[in-house]
């Protein structure tokens, strides 16, 4: 996990009150949201994602179009920040 995914990881753990230590099989490749997801976020947990996302890295994610691509694992999310900040 690279500082990026570790500092997104932290920011999700805090904001969807996900209790330590993270399941043994996670890893920024795993599902995010949904019933596969290891960390069992759902919905309601995407628009938490979403928000504190938006405000942390002053980025905008368009919830309907990017939101569930963007949000499909640890390392989809963290690669999209990347790209917002090189194209910002």
């Amino acid at each position: 996990m690279d500082q990026l995914e570790q500092e997104l990881i932290d920011m999700i753990v805090d904001a969807c009150d996900i209790p330590q230590p993270l399941p043994a099989d996670f890893s920024p490749e795993s599902i995010l949201i949904g019933p596969e997801s290891p960390l069992g976020l759902d919905s309601l947990d995407a628009v938490e994602i979403i928000v504190t996302v938006q405000m942390q890295y002053g980025i905008r994610i368009d919830a309907e179009k990017i939101g569930r691509t963007i949000l499909q694992s640890l390392q989809t999310l963290a690669d999209f920040i990347r790209q917002e900040k090189e194209n910002g």
